[in-house]
């Protein structure tokens, strides 16, 4: 995929790629807050492996953080061609891993609360 050159001017006045690459580095970054969040808690009163769940969290948000910025200048060129800027697949497999690991935070907290494990 060729990478393209940041225009000196705004493709669009309502800067919409702008608002859609930050929004996507919004969800990344709470990613990896909730991740270091469950990895410290789970090292400190809980088991290993949800500590482990943590620091994967934390670097699938990493990762999506990356992507963003990569993607981001890639947006300027889909923009003039009319192309569609939204991943309908990303979006998905990010909105899945979130629910499935913050679900998963959730059951460790409950079982944490009501066995004291």
């Amino acid at each position: 995929m060729p990478r393209f050159v940041r225009p000196a001017n705004n493709y669009d006045e309502g800067l919409q790629h702008e608002r859609t690459a930050l929004a996507w580095e919004r969800t990344s970054i709470s990613m990896m807050v909730v991740g270091v969040i469950l990895a410290r808690f789970a090292a400190e009163s809980a088991h290993p492996v949800v500590a482990v769940g943590g620091l994967v969290q934390t670097a699938i948000g990493a990762g999506v953080l990356v992507w963003a910025g990569w993607h981001y200048e890639d947006l300027h060129g889909t923009l003039r061609d009319n192309d569609p800027v939204v991943h309908p697949i990303a979006a998905r497999l990010l909105g899945l891993g979130t629910l499935g690991f913050s679900g998963f935070a959730l059951v460790i907290a409950i079982l944490v609360a009501a066995f004291d494990w």
